[in-house]
């Protein structure tokens, strides 16, 4: 980066920085505090009872304060980022970021305390001190040989996780690339020879690491500024870095790597240059990761050797080396386990857990968030995105269970499925809606045919199903242009996946006849029902769910919402005493809400919302919420009288006449169903809680609030999904993600008979 691009970056971050409320951080309380009560309980007198337990039980405070979810973060500032030593309160910037990652990953609470001296005692004094008030020590940009001897100590003082990020991060993420790049160089740890640049925290842990897995130390060179370590030096030695000193008659950097099979730069800018990279094995791993600028650009080892695997600390280079993929996720498992230190083994846990995870298909939503990049397993992917949901659940569990098996873990947990679905919750509120129905799926496998199946999110969406364990993937296309995409993807062959060509089925006649016997009386010649059959997807998927030869169908990347509902209902019709109607879910600060109509009816009547009224708090009862429905309007309660309010009044009074069994008011505004202090000036309401169930007027209404949402990022939507057909159908919007079309092949299955 140029001088001028270099300060007008800092000029944006101060203005980011100052903008507002300054800094990065604000607390946010988890109980509410409206009434006099609400104080009472939550501080004086109340107060004192958890206090009391507490103080009888220590362990009671994970139970009654945020300690199990509060991590310290702490520095002394001596050596931040590239800048050096700027002292405790200059590093305070970076340990609010760090704050903010650990949150923004993890829902892990990091809270940052700089420590204003360069005296180990006095820091590891400090950090005793304080350190039961939190369930783990974060140390962070406090400089070598210091660092290590203050993360020993206070790993033999205190029995709450303590953790170097500088050191084990890095390390870690650094282990999850080199086990991936081993596999792609067809090499094995036990047998290539490794130069290490720099001698750092980074890189002895990354070194004490890469032993633990199996590396010879032996294998192992390890330079720095003075050049090669090696038996006999003297000059600029600490008992670190003695571990690492080699038998070699190596003494540069340059003859080091003469004939090394892999190269890990944790030094500076520039200190490799093309001569060595050429002068290197065949296929050539090299993890270039000084910042800002690497030992050796990406250009210039392409430019020499194009064989070569390389990876940098910088995200405008594939493979990044970013510590956020780790220490957030690993601080989240040991907390949940409450273990009492993070040991060897859960780190190599988490290392394993990031290799394999990018060997998976990626998500939509990471090639989102890199530009559509189209990011697969290989020499250019070889560690997961930052921005990759799955890591909250794969790296947190992988950690928990190492916690488990090697003793260290205070608090065991039983159930490791049900860990998992609660930590995709944390972060993603749409998984924890769907675990039970994924669950059920599990237990009752279902097929599912994908309409669109030569596409490349259908096909995605089969794999994700298919190893979800919900059941049979159908996709209907072309075999030689489905196979062909699998290839494309990297997606292995599974005969588990099912394709289906409508033109070659044997079921195809039969489809035609039962498609001509329904329409025939609807001004549809026979020819026009073997076009539809042969040519349409959505009417031959549609078909087969009909005749029972697939439980459920979902389709839409292609077509528009109207225009698939419209093939789909020339097969089949609503069920019996039912409308057809969309239900959106929105998933927002952990709740969910349900909205209707989000797809079909422009303006309904009385009754008609009254019927949906009804049909949305089964499907809400179905997932397990106890519908409280409101029938929205722009008054309330007959303020301000207007006509087109009317309908909603009648539809109340229609529900009346029903006695259904749950509860609903009307006509109400959104701020009055959702807000109980504003509520409590109708003390007449039926609703005892907010609501969970909109029942709007019209499209527009319910359309724009829930787009509104999505946009804005107020919330998760799932859907519109689609209520009231015969057979279970969805329809995904067009541009979905594949997490999405997958969750709505669940909804479809789930209601299948």
């Amino acid at each position: 980066m140029d001088e001028q691009a270099n300060k007008i970056l800092g000029q944006e971050a101060l203005r980011m920085h100052a903008k507002g409320r300054p800094g990065k951080l604000e607390i946010h309380a988890t109980k509410p505090l409206v009434t006099q009560r609400d104080l009472t309980l939550a501080y004086s007198p109340g107060v004192a009872a958890p206090c009391l337990e507490i103080h009888r039980d220590p362990d009671l405070a994970y139970d009654y304060t945020a300690v199990g979810n509060l991590v310290a973060i702490v520095s002394n500032g001596t050596a931040v980022l590239g800048l050096g030593n700027i002292g405790a309160l200059a590093a305070k910037p970076v340990m609010e970021g760090k704050s903010v990652l650990f949150k923004r990953f993890a829902d892990v609470d990091g809270f940052n305390v700089e420590v204003h001296s360069e005296d180990v005692d006095e820091i590891v004094d400090a950090v005793t001190r304080f350190g039961p008030s939190f369930g783990g020590i974060n140390l962070e940009d406090i400089k070598a040989p210091e660092c290590f001897v203050i993360e020993q100590r206070l790993r033999e003082l205190l029995d709450i996780p303590v953790f170097h990020d500088d050191q084990h991060g890095t390390a870690i993420i650094t282990a999850a690339g080199l086990i991936n790049a081993l596999e792609l160089t067809d090499r094995k740890i036990d047998k290539f020879t490794m130069v290490m640049n720099g001698a750092g925290s980074a890189s002895i842990a990354c070194a004490e690491l890469f032993v633990t897995m199996g590396m010879p130390r032996k294998n192992i060179i390890m330079c720095d500024s003075k050049g090669v370590i090696h038996k006999g030096r003297t000059d600029g030695m600490n008992q670190w870095k003695s571990a690492y000193a080699s038998s070699t008659k190596a003494r540069t950097l340059a003859e080091a790597l003469d004939g090394a099979d892999c190269f890990i730069g944790l030094s500076v800018g520039g200190a490799v240059t093309t001569d060595m990279v050429a002068a290197m094995a065949d296929k050539p791993i090299i993890f270039a990761m000084a910042n800002p600028d690497p030992e050796i650009t990406p250009e210039d080892v392409k430019a020499t050797r194009d064989d070569a695997i390389i990876a940098t600390g910088r995200s405008d280079y594939p493979n990044q080396v970013n510590n956020v993929l780790g220490f957030p996720y690993i601080f989240r498992g040991a907390l949940d386990v409450r273990a009492s230190t993070i040991n060897d083994d859960m780190k190599m846990a988490a290392a394993r857990a990031l290799a394999e995870l990018a060997r998976e298909d990626v998500p939509d939503e990471v090639e989102e968030a890199y530009a559509g990049t189209h990011l697969r397993y290989g020499p250019d992917y070889l560690i997961p995105a930052p921005f990759d949901p799955r890591l909250i659940t794969a790296v947190p569990r992988a950690v928990a269970q190492a916690a488990m098996n090697s003793g260290v873990a205070r608090r065991p947990i039983i159930d490791m499925d049900a860990y998992e679905a609660e930590l995709s919750a944390r972060l993603n509120p749409t998984a924890g809606s769907l675990h039970g129905i994924f669950e059920e799926l599990r237990k009752n496998p279902k097929r599912v045919v994908f309409a669109e199946g030569e596409e490349e999110k259908s096909i995605r969406a089969a794999y994700a199903f298919l190893n979800g364990g919900f059941g049979t993937p159908i996709l209907i296309g072309r075999e030689e242009r489905v196979r062909s995409t699998m290839d494309q993807l990297g997606l292995p062959a599974s005969a588990a996946i099912e394709i289906v060509n409508s033109k070659l089925s044997p079921s195809t006649a039969d489809y035609i006849n039962l498609l001509y016997e329904r329409l025939q009386r609807r001004g549809y010649l026979e020819r026009d029902c073997v076009r539809m059959v042969n040519r349409d997807r959505n009417v031959f998927g549609a078909l087969m769910v009909q005749s029972g030869d697939a439980d459920a169908l979902v389709t839409g990347l292609t077509r528009n919402y109207h225009m698939a509902l419209d093939q789909i209902t020339r097969v089949l019709d609503p069920a019996a005493g039912s409308h057809v109607f969309g239900l959106s879910m929105v998933m927002t600060q952990g709740k969910t809400l349900f909205v209707a109509d989000t797809a079909i009816h422009e303006v309904l009547s009385p009754e008609q919302m009254a019927d949906i009224a009804q049909q949305a708090a089964a499907v809400a009862r179905g997932l397990g919420h106890e519908p409280r429905v409101a029938l929205i309007s722009y008054s309330n309660f007959g303020h301000p009288d207007l006509p087109r309010a009317q309908p909603v009044r009648d539809a109340v009074k229609v529900l009346d006449e029903r006695h259904v069994g749950f509860e609903y008011e009307g006509e109400m505004t959104v701020e009055v169903a959702l807000n109980t202090e504003v509520m409590a000036n109708y003390p007449f309401c039926r609703l005892t809680g907010p609501a969970n169930v909109l029942i709007m007027p019209s499209l527009h209404t319910s359309q724009v609030s829930t787009q509104l949402l999505k946009s804005l990022g107020g919330g998760t939507v799932l859907g519109p999904v689609l209520i009231g057909l015969s057979k279970p159908v969805q329809i995904v919007p067009m541009g979905t993600t594949v997490s999405d079309m997958v969750n709505m092949a669940a909804l479809a299955a789930q209601a299948a008979d």
